[in-house]
């Protein structure tokens, strides 16, 4: 599980330098609401091999620590309401959005639906 709230880095930089390499769960959640991204982080963690398998990279947003230009690409490219709770969206290795969450997804959702994409299918192929 990745943090970015100590990292010099936007998050666009980042999630750029994953594509085409990682896919990434982005999970972003408000201060008063941690216990989902808890709750999260909790079932992900337990899931560490099939997180591996699907090359898949965890990044948490905790609302507070997210700097304004960060929050303003949440808002403008993956549709953040700053009012929400929760939200997760599903970023695949081709940059895109494939699923977006308002609760935190049980890992075995997650993984069935990567597991269902083609850019995977040819991955386990080989």
């Amino acid at each position: 599980m990745e943090s970015i709230a100590n990292q010099s880095k936007s998050l666009r930089a980042i999630l750029n330098e994953k594509k085409d390499h990682r896919r990434v769960l982005l999970v972003y959640g408000r201060d008063d609401a941690q216990h989902y991204i808890i709750e999260q982080q909790e079932a992900l963690n337990e899931q560490r091999d099939g997180l591996a398998e699907r090359d898949l990279d965890v990044i948490v947003l905790v609302a507070s620590l997210v700097m304004e230009p960060d929050r303003q690409f949440l808002m403008h490219e993956y549709k953040l309401n700053p009012s929400d709770d929760f939200a997760a969206w599903l970023i695949g290795k081709d940059g895109g959005v494939k699923q977006s969450y308002k609760k935190p997804v049980a890992p075995k959702d997650l993984f069935q639906l990567i597991d269902s994409m083609p850019m995977r299918q040819q991955e386990t192929k080989h």
